[in-house]
This record gives structure tokens, sequence and C-alpha cells, in this order.
């Protein structure tokens, strides 16, 4: 492993795509058994995508993380789509994890929801009611965490939860993950965490593998911070760890 710092930001690379997934599932466990020393449950967001696979995998087969103490949220969602969808990213990270670990409860944002407005103003709510500890995030290509696309991303937004047009390297991504057959079938717009929600975690633990987000991690560890990559306020926070395959660090 490489590592070093950048503002507060720790970077680790790793040489494959799994010891990337088991190291930084071995950190998210141990900052849950940490806070739970002081605290009766915790609060985690998870992020939904293929690049996930690896950390979830492992923390979701870990018999020693007492999820029965954890409260579980997700950060973004289509809208559009079918509740039954496996594109969806509630049925993503319930097959992944959420279906899978005993969580105390699991808070879905409501891909049928009616009204997307009063969706986002619930699941706000949730948020406020139940500060958050951890977040496990991963960056698209263009730079976005969560659906916070360039340059809109808002590091000041008062919101917790909005709705948002999705851009089109955004929409491509989920072509080139193989999530959709091709981009007419990937859904325009999501509900998604802001940037200040993430931020809020005490805790950030971001995995990026795949050559695809070479470019976009170089933006988030060596360019400005700036909405323009909106991952790039990840250095600000005052704990947030990223880590990289081989792939993804390439550019560094």
């Amino acid at each position: 492993m490489r590592t070093f710092k950048k503002d507060n930001l720790q970077v680790n690379i790793y040489p494959s795509r799994d010891e990337m997934g088991a190291a930084a599932a071995a950190d998210v466990k141990a900052a849950i058994l940490r806070a739970l020393e002081t605290k009766d449950t915790l609060n985690m967001i998870f992020a939904a995508a293929p690049s996930q696979n690896e950390v979830l995998a492992n923390l979701a087969k870990d018999s020693e993380i007492p999820w029965g103490r954890v409260n579980a949220f997700h950060m973004d969602e289509y809208v559009g789509l079918d509740k039954d969808a496996p594109q969806g990213f509630g049925n993503f990270l319930r097959d992944h994890i959420f279906g899978i670990a005993p969580f105390a409860s699991v808070n879905y944002i409501r891909i049928d929801a009616p009204d997307k407005e009063e969706e986002c103003r619930r699941y706000e709510q949730l948020l406020r009611e139940n500060p958050v500890d951890i977040v496990v995030l991963g960056i698209g290509e263009n730079g976005h965490i969560a659906f916070n696309d360039p340059p809109f991303a808002d590091f000041n937004d008062e919101r917790l939860v909005k709705p948002v047009k999705l851009d089109e390297v955004c929409r491509n991504q989920q072509v080139n993950d193989g999530c959709f057959a091709k981009i007419d079938d990937v859904p325009t717009h999501a509900l998604t965490l802001t940037v200040p929600a993430l931020m809020s975690g005490s805790e950030l633990y971001c995995i990026v593998p795949a050559k695809t987000k070479a470019k976009a991690v170089y933006a988030t560890v060596n360019g400005e911070i700036t909405p323009e990559c909106p991952a790039s306020a990840l250095r600000a926070h005052n704990c947030a760890k990223l880590y990289l395959d081989q792939d993804s660090s390439s550019l560094l």
C-alpha cells in the first residue's frame, strides 16, 4: 500500500481492487466499533454502485459487526424507474447489504414516491433526526458524490435532500458500469443527498476503483476544491479517507 495526505484527505492506494475493498471494510468496521463504544446506536449512509461491490461484500459477511445497533440510509435514488427495477439504488443495496446484515433499521428513499418534493422533505427529516456518523461513498466519472454533478453541486446547500437533473457524463457512467444497456434507458432525474448532507458525517470512507475514475481521482486530489469537481470537498473534511486501486490512481 502507498499512502499520503492531501490537505485533510488521507489517500490509500492498494495493489488490487480486492485489497482495496477489504482494507476499506476493515477501516469502516473499526470506525463502527469505535463509535459504539460511546453511543447506543449509530447512523450510516451507503452508496450504491458496482464500485462499492468489494467493500459491501466484506462488510455484509462480517458477523462481528453489531449491525443491530446501526441505522442504514442510502444517498440517492432514480426518478422514473419501476420500484422493482434492479438498477434502483435501494434495490441494489438491499441485494448487497441491506437485506443481508441485520440492521436496526433500513431507511429507503422511496423510488415510487408520487410527490418527489415531499419525499425529499421526509428523508431530510429522517437525517436531521438521526445525525450521520459514517458515510461509505464513491466518486463518479465526472467527480460527483451522490448525484451532485458538476458544476451545479452546491457546497453550501441549505437542503439535505433534493431533486436533480443528471448530466450526460453521469448517465453514460451507468451504461459504462453495465447497469443499463444504452443511455436512453438511464433516467434523467434523481433524488440525492446534497454535498452538505454527506459532509455532515463524522467519518467518510470513499472507495474508488477502476481506470474510468482516474481523471476524477486526479481532480479530486490535485485540483482546486470546487464544485467543478464535487469530490474535492472531501479534502476539507476533518476525517475522510480515499481508497484507490492501481487503475484509479494511475494518474497520481
